[in-house]
């Protein structure tokens, strides 16, 4: 089993753009999502097995999103026990695809071979993503 905690303010994975160079269309991440990215690398890299994983993996993703500033003291308690839970966007999948292709070639070879998936979304004054992967 291989445990990651990326802290920091979890970043979802935006939307491609796109410019021409040369009249050729060129697609890139937005610099956020990039950035991002290059930090679960890193943070991942920390955690590498030996070898590249093969085989289905199991993935859980669990994204603990900053307390609103505009939350009272009771909503805070009530975000940090898990009772509030962030229903605002993004979604929980567009988090997952930003890590997932963070964690190719650093923890497995690709990230279609993750078969069963587990994704949720808290409130804590300690943002961060923790990330656990299992062989099946």
């Amino acid at each position: 089993m291989i445990k990651i905690t990326v802290f920091g303010e979890p970043v979802a994975q935006g939307r491609p753009r796109a410019t021409t160079i040369n009249g050729q269309v060129r697609m890139y991440d937005p610099a956020k999502s990039k950035n991002f990215k290059e930090y679960v690398k890193l943070v991942a890299s920390q955690n590498r097995p030996p070898e590249l994983l093969t085989g289905p993996l199991v993935m859980s993703v669990i994204v603990f999103k900053p307390v609103l500033k505009s939350f009272s003291k009771k909503k805070v308690a009530a975000a940090e026990s898990g009772e509030l839970r962030p229903m605002t966007k993004p979604d929980v999948d567009n988090y997952v695809k930003g890590i997932k292709d963070a964690l190719k070639s650093v923890i497995w070879k690709d990230d279609s071979q993750v078969v069963d998936l587990l994704v949720s979304k808290y409130y804590s004054q300690n943002p961060r993503v923790e990330i656990t992967i299992q062989q099946l």
